[in-house]
């Protein structure tokens, strides 16, 4: 913004301005795509804040800034996708260390931890961390990390971000929580103790399915310069162009999160009464075990909904997303446009079916990410899909 605000900007504002500033150069209130891979020095050693850009890029510092801002942390970190930051997060720790995460969680997640490095010798143990008690008994000497993903992947369970920090760093360990269904408009971490938060920049925070980006907040110094240390030793860095797509899409986030949630609260109410569906997971329906502390620790209940048919068949789960028509069959989720999944086929392929089935994972599981069309159509895409799948 051209002046400093007189008071402390709320959301939808920092959204819009925050680590943004018209070009000094031209006046563009858009931040410019610095399309460089290096930058002029004075003298050696003597430059401008840029000299490199894996190490650092004007539109990269903009995302980053409002980000954070975003998250109301200190520093933010970008990479080029959220498995990138992911990644940066376990470079945190050592051959030996353990990690206590919750077992409903992203498939790309699982396989990150138990495919990658726990061949460099981190070990890892999963657990319903609806349960708090049972974070604690999985903690042990070892644990330096705990991560969290609430709401779960694709459970919609929701977790006590503050009572598991608390359990956390009362036995030494630090917490991550993938922030990604709630985004920063619904839910800050940090606030509520966690010591780091990721997001997939590909899904709400940008919104429009056009980008991949990671990115990981926190209030730090310490943390942070040793993310930053990891960014550029290892190199998963966003280009200039991701960067400024998804600094685009921060600036409706708040807008486009107020119609996620209101299409999807319809979206679930219609489940839940529906006659051909059998259970539906939803943190706003009222039958849901984590409704109050939803409210309590969100703004609203989120864009996401998962749920059963009434016969619980693969089958007829495959042709019920293979029948929508609004509904686009794909993965990822947070776009502007409604997306259906098959969780155990599509995004979560890659941790064994005795594992998924183990924590309630059925085969027959449908995900959906409710988009901001009208709402009578997608009712009405979602009646004839059942329709369809029960034919």
């Amino acid at each position: 913004m051209n002046r400093p605000p007189a008071r402390p900007m709320k959301f939808g504002t920092r959204a819009v301005h925050a680590g943004q500033s018209p070009d000094p150069s031209t006046g563009a209130i858009m931040t410019p795509i610095y399309q460089t891979s290096t930058f002029v020095q004075s003298a050696p050693g003597k430059h401008q804040g840029y000299e490199y850009a894996r190490t650092g890029n004007p539109t990269r510092t903009a995302l980053e800034g409002n980000l954070a801002a975003l998250e109301g942390a200190a520093h933010g970190v970008v990479f080029s996708s959220g498995l990138g930051a992911m990644d940066a997060i376990l470079r945190l720790c050592n051959a030996g260390d353990h990690v206590v995460a919750c077992d409903d969680l992203y498939g790309g997640s699982y396989r990150l931890f138990t495919q990658i490095f726990a061949r460099f010798g981190m070990e890892f143990s999963f657990v319903d961390m609806a349960d708090t008690a049972a974070v604690e008994r999985a903690i042990t000497p070892a644990t330096r990390l705990v991560w969290v993903e609430t709401p779960t992947n694709p459970l919609l369970k929701v977790l006590d971000i503050a009572a598991i920090s608390a359990i956390a760093h009362a036995r030494g360990a630090l917490v991550t929580v993938d922030n990604t269904f709630a985004t920063p408009y619904l839910q800050n971490p940090l606030a509520l103790g966690a010591d780091l938060v990721v997001h997939s920049l590909t899904k709400y925070l940008g919104g429009h399915s056009d980008v991949i980006g990671g990115a990981v907040l926190t209030g730090d110094d310490g943390l942070a310069g040793r993310l930053r240390y990891v960014q550029n030793a290892v190199g998963a860095v966003p280009g200039p162009q991701d960067c400024f797509l998804v600094l685009r899409g921060t600036k409706t986030l708040h807008v486009r999160m107020q119609r996620h949630c209101e299409n999807a609260r319809a979206v679930a109410a219609f489940l839940a009464e529906h006659g051909r569906v059998g259970r539906v997971y939803y943190p706003g329906l009222p039958g849901h075990a984590q409704r109050e502390l939803a409210a309590r620790q969100m703004r609203d209940f989120g864009g996401m909904i998962s749920f059963e048919l009434e016969a619980d068949s693969l089958e007829r789960a495959a042709a019920f997303c293979s029948a929508t028509q609004v509904f686009a069959l794909a993965e990822s989720l947070g776009g502007v446009e409604s997306l259906v999944e098959h969780p155990a086929i599509m995004t979560h392929a890659s941790i064994p079916k005795d594992v998924r089935e183990s924590y309630g994972l059925r085969d027959s599981l449908i995900r959906l990410s409710v988009g901001i069309e009208d709402i009578d159509d997608l009712l009405a895409d979602l009646d004839q899909a059942l329709a369809a799948a029960h034919g």
